[in-house]
């Protein structure tokens, strides 16, 4: 999960990594990590959030989806109330203690999608 907390999880095929069966998995979990899956991916999904929106030139949206938010108003919903206010607030007070100057966006975005052609050409992995 913490690897691939951008991606869309659920709980059957994080259960069916594991070998177990989602009810199995989701008692396990929360014996493990006190907390269910769903509550821990967010959790984590907003940690990241946290450092884009103090490091990086994306909106609120763009960082919304870059963490694994399929809706941009749960995800302002449950940033609030992991951190006490809005992510535009966040950043607002990030920039105002004089945080690091932000990553342009475009760098982000490059930087976290999947590799391109060119790059695996490059690497040795196209065809010649």
């Amino acid at each position: 999960m913490d690897a691939r907390f951008a991606e869309p999880l659920d709980l059957d095929a994080m259960a069916a990594a594991a070998g177990f069966s989602r009810y199995h998995f989701a008692r396990e979990f929360r014996a493990a990590f006190g907390e269910t899956p769903g509550v821990y991916l967010s959790r984590r999904r907003v940690e990241r959030a946290k450092d884009l929106l103090a490091a990086a030139n994306l909106t609120v949206t763009e960082v919304c989806m870059l963490v694994g938010f399929s809706s941009l108003s749960s995800f302002i919903r449950r940033f609030t109330e992991l951190v006490g206010c809005s992510p535009a607030v966040y950043r607002r007070r990030v920039v105002e203690r004089g945080g690091p100057p932000p990553i342009p966006g475009c760098f982000v975005m490059a930087w976290s999608r999947p590799g391109t052609a060119i790059e695996d050409k490059a690497a040795g992995h196209g065809s010649s």
